[in-house]
């Protein structure tokens, strides 16, 4: 990848982690406010706790799409840590494959579905539920552009990188 597309890369896989992290800290913000007021002033409200919701859900799609890379994806390590790397982009190719005839054919109902749920609304903050769920057809657009890139790379003869269950981490 050309210099200015991977500083590219890096810069928006950064702004990326902000949202994640700006949409946890509202998280916690309204799970603070809600414990507060119910425990504190004995008032209980509900907005707070469907906000807390709706966060979670787009922090973890949000997460999973556009902030998790490659290989902090869940995987079956013993096998996959023991092939050589033939093998892996075998795994790789297959698992795209997979992946992406999967989400392909359920997008148009996932679409149709978001697009339905227009007539709904939040009970509290009244927000249309397709703006909700909207991070779902994100979610699937970029993992079908991801799992492309990876068969690509993969057929290609870059193998994905070898696990190595000793230096296993959060990531940090």
């Amino acid at each position: 990848m050309p210099g200015h597309m991977r500083s590219l890369s890096l810069w928006l896989a950064r702004r990326a982690e902000n949202i994640a992290a700006a949409m946890l800290a509202a998280m916690f913000l309204a799970f603070i406010l809600q414990i507060v007021f119910r425990y504190v002033f004995g008032l209980p409200i509900g907005w707070t706790h469907e906000i807390s919701v709706i966060l979670w859900v787009w922090l973890v799609l949000w997460g999973a799409a556009f902030v998790i890379t490659e290989r902090e994806e869940i995987r079956f390590d013993i096998i996959y840590g023991s092939v050589g790397s033939g093998a892996r982009r075998i795994m790789c190719i297959i698992t795209a494959f997979v992946l992406i005839a999967l989400y392909s054919i359920s997008f148009p109902a996932v679409f149709d579905y978001v697009s339905f749920m227009k007539v709904e609304k939040t009970a509290y903050l009244k927000i249309r539920f397709d703006y909700l769920f909207s991070i779902y057809i994100l979610f699937v657009i970029a993992t079908i552009v991801r799992y492309i890139w990876l068969a690509w790379q993969a057929m290609r003869g870059v193998a994905p990188d070898e696990f190595d269950p000793v230096k296993a981490s959060s990531g940090v």
